[in-house]
């Protein structure tokens, strides 16, 4: 036989083999437990989305889809942890908006890049809500700003951290308002929440599970809501844009991601589980005790938020000169 036909015929039979071989993976998968790693400590929006989800996808697809939480340095030793996991499908992000759209603007050297993941569904969205100490004199959110313009530097704010969307948000807040408020980072809501709660320091803005409960006991005074309707947790309380700043809703997301190189065919039975479950009525029903709002989104559409979201908020870094290195 010549050489050369020799040489293109068993090019193609390895690259059949090969197909073959990737196919079949596909479509076996799973053969084993999934890990879910999400970049916080438990409570919170993240690891609230994560648990909403974990149960359902086990059922649908027939292994145990186990919730690691990572937690530290903002979200990054969890993202370098799934950036480097083996492409196979197995291990999975519960990835937060602030970290993946803001980290990279935030660090100098974050350990990963966007491109080291790739998009798989949308998990759930959830506004958040500008609260104050019952201390301060205002009884919403007009008389706040007013009040904070006459006051400048003297009302602290908190945040879950550094970068955070609490933190971000909150220093475009007063870039929109023209007020100097003071930031006070924590490491993580509780310890932020338990502060606001003593007074030690006045303004918060959080997702309605961290805020929620107490805005209703009347430890804490919710001035507003970042959605555009009211949240049901909290009905009597006005929109941003009801309120006199419809320009300032910023909402935060959890989303599923995977290490980039994992296959379409795996991404895409990943992301059918994940609307299976968002619509199942007794996840929805979670969700909304909780406070958080299940979003069906396709890889692609989450791809094309993530882009957009990016640009918007370190454009709003850069303005504020935030860092964190």
């Amino acid at each position: 036989m010549n050489r050369k036909i020799f040489l293109s015929k068993l090019a193609g039979s390895v690259a059949i083999a090969v197909a073959g071989i990737g196919g079949a993976a596909a479509s076996d998968y799973p053969s084993k437990a999934i890990t879910l790693v999400v970049p916080n400590p438990p409570g919170g929006v993240v690891d609230a989305a994560a648990r909403l989800v974990s149960d359902s996808l086990t059922k649908t697809l027939g292994q145990a889809v186990v919730v690691e939480n990572r937690g530290g340095a903002s979200g990054n030793i969890a993202y370098q942890t799934v950036s480097r996991a083996p492409k196979d499908g197995y291990t999975l992000l519960a990835s937060y908006s602030a970290y993946h759209v803001g980290n990279p603007s935030l660090f100098k050297k974050p350990g990963w890049s966007q491109n080291d993941l790739v998009p798989v569904a949308m998990l759930v969205k959830a506004a958040n809500v500008i609260a104050v100490h019952p201390s301060l004199p205002a009884k919403n959110l007009a008389e706040f700003i007013s009040y904070a313009k006459k006051n400048p530097g003297t009302i602290n704010y908190a945040s879950q951290g550094a970068g955070s969307l609490s933190h971000v948000g909150t220093a475009l807040f007063a870039q929109m308002t023209k007020t100097q408020l003071v930031h006070v980072p924590y490491k993580g809501s509780g310890p932020a929440m338990q502060d606001v709660l003593g007074g030690q320091v006045q303004l918060f803005m959080s997702t309605p599970p961290s805020v929620g409960p107490h805005a209703q006991t009347g430890k804490l005074r919710a001035l507003a809501v970042t959605s555009k309707t009211r949240h049901p947790m909290l009905p009597d309380v006005p929109t941003t844009a009801e309120a006199g700043l419809p320009d300032f809703q910023p909402e935060a997301w959890v989303a599923l991601f995977a290490p980039a190189g994992t296959p379409n065919d795996v991404v895409q039975k990943i992301a059918a589980a994940v609307t299976t479950a968002l619509e199942s009525p007794a996840v929805k029903q979670r969700a909304e005790l909780q406070g958080i709002e299940p979003l069906v989104m396709s890889p692609r559409e989450l791809g094309a938020l993530v882009k957009a979201d990016t640009a918007h908020w370190s454009r709003i870094i850069q303005d504020n000169k935030i860092s964190v290195d």
